[in-house]
């Protein structure tokens, strides 16, 4: 039964380990329940718990057990404190100022939530050891430890010697460091192992499995960004309903590949499509954001120009977060790092419509160079927001239809199959020359946004 407000659940008066028990809803001869297979994870079995919790937003209790705090209490996940969710966002949206750390506890505890409901299907426990859970666990926790300061604009940069936050959170994970001491000693889990979760090394089908719960089609990553940064935000468009997708999702083996992966019942189908809409709309209206990307194109350009390189050593990196970033932009002179600190950032002077054809795309690329070559004194910032946000990974979602028949998403939600790209560009300029470009643009795009 749901209740009117689905996030605050009766509490029963048993113990937790009874509740979980009950969870799994198999019986045995006598009325005796079948434990859950996953009961002697320490933190699935106080999910249901009052106490040993920590508390974050929205309304979470999250399992806080001595071994989850020996992780939280390293210095690299003490850092996340101060990498924020939504980097430069916070100067268009006040309220963003959320940070990695909380992200990071709400994809544990998505996690868990998805281990009770999963392990209620010994297929799944077939597929995933009681172990495979803990080091799903653990990565879950330990996910973004690599971020850059700001986040991803520095990715987007693509500079050919910078790896990503994933492969960056090797350096944390050395065998002689911090983490993988708490985790060998705390945990009985290998860093190794959680790190081939976050930059694949190796190959196996629990591997695939655990790596799709984590970063895949319908992942626990996702399922809580959207809604922390939409509550974050101040904006709606990322509210979608999480316990529904919980209560439908499975394991489906892949007719075709023979690989298990995470799909869903033909009732939950609306629940997905709610997601793929949140995330549709949270890149157009907030991702994609006409200041955001300008701040995040100055931050940028200002990297560039000073030459500007994170250390490679996780010892030296401990030492750079949002906070670091911004004071070294304080005291700046460049202009971009003026732009950012002061907000007196170039001015949108031309933008393409939200979905264009390839031929848009490759007529807008000419139109450019002209109109770059006839500013060529000025410095022109361009932007390409471009994103399949229906296009939920590189495996397949399949739905189990109430005959049992197995079909791929696509094919089940008309909705998803007519979903289009997100692609749009921007220009945007020194304010004394935006009207100049703009009416440059008006005469050789006469195309009408839409």
């Amino acid at each position: 039964l749901r209740s009117p407000d689905s996030r605050r659940y009766n509490r029963f008066d048993c113990q937790p380990q009874q509740v979980l028990q009950a969870c799994t809803g198999n019986q045995l001869p006598g009325n005796r329940v079948m434990p859950h297979p996953y009961a002697d994870i320490p933190e699935l079995e106080q999910l249901e718990s009052d106490r040993g919790l920590v508390r974050i937003p929205m309304e979470q209790d999250v399992p806080f057990t001595p071994r989850v705090r020996a992780l939280v209490d390293t210095a690299a996940f003490q850092r996340l404190a101060h990498v924020t969710q939504l980097g430069l966002a916070s100067r268009v949206y006040p309220g963003a100022t959320h940070s990695r750390f909380e992200h990071a506890l709400g994809v544990f505890h998505n996690a868990l939530k998805y281990l009770r409901q999963l392990g209620k299907d010994e297929r799944f426990c077939e597929a995933l050891s009681s172990h495979d859970a803990e080091v799903l666990l653990a990565a879950s926790l330990l996910h973004d430890l690599g971020h850059w300061p700001f986040c991803h604009p520095i990715e987007d940069m693509e500079l050919p010697d910078l790896p990503s936050h994933e492969q960056f959170a090797a350096e944390f994970l050395a065998p002689d460091g911090e983490l993988a001491e708490m985790l060998k000693a705390e945990w009985n889990v290998d860093a190794g192992e959680v790190l081939d979760i976050l930059a694949p090394r190796s190959d196996s089908h629990s591997l695939r499995l655990a790596r799709s719960i984590l970063s895949g089609p319908i992942d626990v990553d996702k399922m809580d960004y959207l809604l922390r940064d939409s509550l974050y935000c101040g904006v709606r468009y990322g509210n979608y309903d999480l316990d529904r997708i919980l209560e439908t999702i499975e394991p489906i083996r892949d007719p075709e590949t023979g690989d298990w992966g995470i799909g869903v019942q033909e009732g939950g189908v609306h629940a997905v499509e709610a997601l793929v809409m949140a995330r549709y709309y949270m890149f157009t209206q907030v991702y994609f954001n006409l200041t955001g990307k300008a701040l995040e194109l100055h931050f940028s350009e200002w990297l560039l120009e000073q030459g500007r390189r994170w250390p490679s050593s996780a010892l030296d990196f401990l030492k750079h977060d949002d906070i670091s970033a911004m004071a070294l932009m304080r005291t700046s002179d460049s202009p971009h790092a003026r732009a950012v600190v002061e907000r007196l950032y170039y001015r949108l002077a031309f933008e393409t419509a939200e979905h264009l054809s390839r031929a848009e795309r490759e007529d807008f690329t000419n139109v450019l160079g002209d109109i770059r070559a006839r500013f060529r004194n000025h410095a022109l910032m361009v932007s390409n927001s471009a994103k399949d946000p229906h296009r939920l990974g590189q495996a397949r979602v399949h739905v189990r239809h109430s005959d049992g028949s197995l079909h791929p998403l696509e094919e089940s939600s008309q909705f998803i199959r007519h979903l289009a790209r997100i692609e749009r560009f921007r220009v945007y300029t020194p304010p004394e020359i935006r009207d100049e470009v703009a009416a440059a643009f008006a005469k050789v795009w006469p195309r009408s946004p839409g």
